[in-house]
């Protein structure tokens, strides 16, 4: 009964805890894209109230291979000084906003693989009721955009997470593509985003905060 009790249930007996929402924004990319939806959601977050951190998690590919791709190489040498996020990241967030590119439909494995680092922190309990949106991009509108979020959903609700889609209640939104799972992006081959995004991250981003916002004074009231 304690592991449950422990699962299920967060201590909400300090009713004079702080509002102010912890946001982690964790992403991968590999030529810079999601790094910029990253700090477009950060930029949105900021101005929500929230405390921001943004981290990437790290790259697993052979740095031999890295260093046959020029732009690839470039991004890492210019974002090496980007925390690399860890499970204490994770517990300190009040709301987490995940940016990754689609692989053929799914996660990529490095954000897969830092996903499985979770288990521990699941079995205390420290991850249900933390608010979670999610960002993606790939090379055209139809590739697996909307399943690699859904697929990153799918792990939050074993998490016992609240997820906090943007659906479409913005006109941003529908300007960036109209994707009401999170922000999607169509990236062309000279690495520019062919939507208008910026606004619809913003949104997605204040939104998030706002619900975690509403959550932690709910708790507090408690």
């Amino acid at each position: 009964m304690g592991f449950f009790k422990k699962l299920f249930n967060k201590e909400t007996t300090n009713t004079t805890m702080s509002t102010k929402v912890n946001l982690a924004i964790i992403y991968y990319s590999s030529n810079g894209t999601n790094y910029q939806l990253a700090q477009w959601a950060a930029e949105g977050a900021r101005q929500a109230g929230a405390e921001v951190k943004i981290l990437k998690v790290a790259e697993t590919v052979p740095q031999s291979i890295v260093d046959g791709q020029p732009s690839w190489k470039a991004h890492l040498e210019a974002t090496k000084n980007v925390p690399i996020a860890t499970v204490e990241d994770l517990e300190w967030a009040d709301a987490i906003i995940f940016s990754m590119p689609t692989r053929f439909g799914n996660l990529p494995a490095q954000l897969k693989q830092f996903l499985d680092t979770t288990g521990g922190l699941w079995a205390k309990g420290k991850t249900v009721n933390k608010v979670v949106s999610a960002m993606t991009s790939a090379t055209n509108p139809n590739s697996g955009q909307e399943q690699t979020i859904l697929q990153l959903y799918t792990s939050m609700y074993h998490w016992g997470a609240i997820v906090a889609a943007p659906g479409f209640t913005d006109q941003a939104v529908f300007t960036a593509g109209g994707n009401p799972y999170g922000t999607s992006v169509t990236v062309g081959q000279d690495g520019t985003i062919k939507e208008d995004a910026r606004g619809a991250v913003e949104h997605q981003a204040k939104r998030t905060v706002s619900i975690a916002t509403a959550l932690k004074i709910g708790f507090g009231q408690q």
